[in-house]
Parts: structure tokens; sequence; C-alpha cells
């Protein structure tokens, strides 16, 4: 099958970074559509599968005959299969340090991190693609047409290139991430214990990050569940969502949350395989919450952001599902499943405005599961197909 190439959001920021750098190193998790990315933007690049073993080898055993068959620089994909060619390109790049002559990708967050500051600090511009926000999703020829259809299909392209039923791509995605990539990236010796933990964490999905708690249903120690979920973030699949404190003299939680960068992989490790199942699913408002909190971190990854998100809750039971901290203040984002827009459902917003005063602009957020944009008085309320409209400067 013809795969057509639907353009990205970050390929704006990766030319823009080619332009001032010899390399440019982008990361993000596996099937995320890093090579297809950059074999659109280079076509004139020589593309290097390092995937492939022979390649492999050929890279990890003669690097400098390697990389001498690309004098004018080369696109290698998946390079945490020879993290040791970084530091052969410091030397090339030193030696002719023409823009945008190699073009990097790896799917292991740590592995490239590491070799790429060691290396190629200053020569190499660091991005990550995340999987498709809900507006990449739309350029594809037939998107979800409902938000249950949306959590479940997920956000990675191969779903919707090949028109693949979002279940069968998620259960190879899952064991072939368990086969390959965890053995790659940490030394596990049970991996049924693994995935155990892996839909341990889906469950968790949109609420506060208690390794104790996770340690204890695993039946694994709190170190081990600190390594695992090390892992997790690595290989991009969770993230921790710090929470915000501010030096308000107030008790607040410290813990962060858990998200997925994919509810669609949440929900399959959930035992979801349907979106009807989601409309009474317990969790929906969980995975409701980790699809905007993402399609959010996706947008301002997209656009060259990094960092600034956080959430909010107090003992008192004052809480926000997100604050974005821009350059005039927080901005408040909460994410209601519901399709119907009630006082109810702008109260919570108000209330976190009041409490932190201020820092907050005069304008909060709510994403709803609605199809309607409102405004109710100071609160503006997005539909979810437009949460990633969401930004820190109103």
């Amino acid at each position: 099958m013809t795969e057509r190439y639907v353009p990205r959001d970050l390929g704006k920021q990766v030319l823009g970074a080619a332009g001032s750098f010899p390399a440019v190193t982008i990361t993000g998790p596996r099937q995320s559509g890093k090579s297809t990315l950059c074999r659109a933007l280079f076509p004139d690049h020589p593309y290097v599968n390092l995937e492939s073993p022979d390649q492999r080898r050929f890279a990890c055993e003669d690097p400098r005959a390697f990389l001498a068959q690309l004098p004018d620089g080369a696109v290698l994909d998946e390079i945490q299969h020879a993290p040791e060619l970084t530091s052969y390109l410091q030397v090339l790049i030193d030696e002719d340090p023409r823009h945008s002559r190699w073009i990097l990708t790896g799917s292991e967050n740590f592995t490239l991190i590491e070799s790429t500051s060691q290396s190629l600090a200053g020569r190499s511009a660091m991005l990550n693609l995340l999987p498709l926000t809900w507006p990449e999703i739309n350029r594809f020829a037939s998107p979800p047409a409902s938000l249950d259809e949306a959590l479940f299909a997920g956000a990675y392209p191969r779903v919707f290139e090949r028109n693949i039923a979002p279940s069968d791509w998620f259960s190879a995605y899952v064991a072939s991430y368990v086969e390959r990539d965890v053995r790659t990236l940490a030394n596990i010796g049970d991996l049924t214990a693994f995935q155990r933990f892996l839909a341990l964490c889906a469950g968790r999905t949109g609420q506060l990050l208690n390794y104790s708690s996770l340690a204890a249903d695993c039946g694994i120690s709190q170190p081990t569940a600190k390594a695992w979920f090390s892992v997790l973030e690595a290989s991009f699949v969770a993230f921790r969502l710090p929470a915000w404190s501010g030096n308000l003299r107030k008790r607040l939680i410290k813990m962060p949350k858990l998200h997925f960068y994919d509810a669609g992989l949440a929900c399959w490790l959930l035992g979801i395989r349907d979106p009807a199942q989601l409309r009474l699913h317990p969790l929906r408002g969980a995975i409701f919450e980790t699809w905007v909190v993402a399609e959010i971190a996706k947008h301002r990854a997209n656009s060259g952001e990094r960092g600034g998100l956080y959430f909010y809750r107090d003992h008192n039971g004052v809480e926000a599902d997100l604050l974005i901290d821009g350059p005039e203040g927080l901005t408040v984002v909460e994410a209601k499943a519901g399709q119907t827009v009630t006082a109810d459902l702008v109260s919570p917003a108000r209330r976190i405005a009041a409490t932190l005063g201020p820092r907050v602009r005069s304008k909060p957020w709510i994403v709803h599961g609605g199809d309607s944009p409102q405004r109710r008085g100071d609160v503006t309320l997005l539909p979810w197909r437009q949460a990633s409209e969401v930004t820190a400067d109103g």
C-alpha cells in the first residue's frame, strides 16, 4: 500500500533547526512518524536505518568507513543502536560544519540525550516528535468521528495511514515494545511482570503517581517501580506532570501526576476493545484528562515550547488539571468529559483562579466533551476538537 505523507506540525521547527545546526536529532516514541517526516523533509539525503542488522554491524564495527560512504551527510534512523557514532560525527562536523548535513532519529530518550550531550553539544538541535495532535489526525482521509472513537484510536500515524483496527495495531505495538525496546533500555528479567506494571500504570493515567502503591499492586519493590517508570519515560510511553507550588503558604500535594502520551494505548492496556466500552467506563474522565493534557503538551512541543506544564491540588480539595506557566502568568485548564455545560462544570475553574489570585490570567479554559465553544463570563469553554487551541497567552 502506498502511504500518503501527511505534513507534521513539527516540520517547521525541524527545517528551522536544520538551517542553523550541522545536525538535528529527533527523538520520540517508536512509530510516531520520525522516519517518514525526515525522509519527506530531506528527500536528497541518503537514508540509513540502523535497525537493519547489516547496517548496524557496519556502523558499530567500522564507524569511520561507515561515515566515509556518506560524505554529504545522511538521515541516520534509530541511531541509539550505534551511539558511538556520535563521537565520530563530532569530528566530521568540526571539520565541515555545514548546516543540515546530519539528521538523526531515535526512540530512546535517555540513550540519545546522553550520547548527544557528550559528543554533539552545540552541534545538534534536539526536538521531540510525539504522536499526532488532533489537527494532524484530521489531515488523514478518515479521522475518528466522535470523542470516544478519538480516545480509542489514539494518535499513532500508522493506524490512520493504513486504516488498521486500533486494537490489532496496539496489540502488535505492545508486544514489540516489551520484547524489543524494554530489553534494550533495561535489564528486566521478568517481562511478564513489566507488562503487568505497564497495565497498572494505564489504570492510573490522570492520577497521582504513587510508586509505593504501584509497587505493592505489581508485587515489586518501590525502587524497581521507579526504575521501570523511568523506562516508560525514556521510551515516550508515559510522563510525569509535576505539581505546581509557586511558594504559596498552603499545604499542597507534591506528588506528580501520571499521564500517557497516547490515550489509545492506555485504552488498549485497560482492556478496552471497542469505543462503545468507553461510554460508561469508570476511567473515562481520567482518560479524557490525559488526552487533553497530552494534546496541549504535543502542540507546545511542535511549537518549540519546553516545560511549563503543571497541575495543582491542595489539601482543601482545590485542584486544576493543568496549569500553563507563561510569560504573563498562569493559565488554568480543566478537562471535563461531559457534553453538557452546567454551572458545576464551570465553578471549579473559577475556584482555582480565585485561589491562585493574581498569578492567574483572567480567562480560565475548560475543554469539554461537547461540540460547541461557549463563553460563561470569565471562563472560555472549548469543545474537545479544539483542545490544542488552548494557549498561555490567552
